[in-house]
């Protein structure tokens, strides 16, 4: 059984925990208004960009003429996987959702007999899928120095991406995500970038005349369509970042809460149990003199 010392001790460390774990809760706070408030505007602006894209791809299709990052290579043999994780940790399960969705998806690919490759975007995910996956990785972008995300890092990436597809090093690209709902609600994505993918129902209502013809200006809209698709990634996890930090650190303060009020009730109830074999023992001194 701990001595009276040690409780003591101990409530003075959950205390000193809990005093960093509200102060990380309060930080994640504020940073997840203007994360969320950056998301929240970026998806206007790539959604219009999607309906745009798609009805340009749906009067294309598959000609002869169109690009190559629409129409593809003409097979699927190598796949290139974005993981986009965190620099950090104490973030809940927001790092390791990104990487069991991409880790199940790569998994998939090697039984099915294909070639996968692996850039990671953020630190956590790097680690995480070493151990199973490192022999796949191609490479890795480091966003740890930067201090406000913005185009020209998703830029950045996206022509890292982009040279690699014209160098003829994959086929297929897919890019791993959170996507930002709610604070304790962050979902899993993983979306095809290369080829261009659009779903159903995405084109635009209105018909335009299109000058000059579509494969032109598509082959000058994809590039920064890829661009602008990691930069909503890219904040879309920021804000689910700040997010799962915020609750996960809300429930760490709230444990340390309960763990202190358990470790007071027990040194009360040995500092009593103390004082009681004390007495004990003076008055049964006494009785004996």
């Amino acid at each position: 059984m701990p001595s009276l010392k040690d409780l003591k001790n101990r409530i003075g460390s959950v205390k000193n925990t809990r005093k960093i774990t509200k102060a990380m809760q309060m930080v994640a706070a504020a940073k997840l208004r203007r994360a969320q408030d950056a998301a929240e505007a970026a998806r206007p602006y790539a959604e219009r960009m999607t309906a745009v894209m798609a009805g340009l791809a749906a009067s294309v299709g598959n000609a002869e003429g169109a690009p190559r990052l629409l129409a593809g290579t003409g097979a699927d043999k190598v796949h290139l996987l974005v993981v986009m994780t965190a620099e950090r940790g104490l973030c809940g399960g927001f790092n390791s959702t990104i990487v069991r969705l991409a880790r199940a998806h790569a998994q998939r690919l090697l039984l099915a007999g294909k070639t996968v490759k692996i850039l990671t975007v953020g630190k956590k995910g790097r680690e995480q899928l070493r151990r199973d996956l490192g022999n796949h990785f191609v490479g890795h972008v480091d966003l740890s120095e930067v201090k406000r995300l913005g185009y020209v890092d998703a830029n950045s990436i996206a022509q890292n991406v982009l040279a690699r597809f014209e160098a003829g090093e994959f086929d297929v690209a897919t890019i791993f995500y959170n996507r930002f709902q709610s604070v304790i609600s962050q979902i899993p994505t993983a979306q095809q970038i290369i080829p261009a993918q659009f779903e159903a129902g995405a084109q635009a209502n209105a018909l335009y005349d299109y000058e000059p013809s579509e494969e032109s200006i598509l082959a000058d809209l994809l590039p920064r369509s890829i661009a602008t698709q990691i930069f909503t990634a890219l904040l879309e996890n920021a804000a689910s970042e700040q997010g799962a930090r915020m609750s996960a650190m809300d429930n760490a303060t709230r444990n340390a809460g309960d763990m202190i009020n358990k470790l007071t009730i027990q040194y009360n109830r040995s500092r009593q149990a103390a004082i009681t074999k004390e007495l004990i023992e003076i008055i049964s001194g006494a009785e004996a003199l």
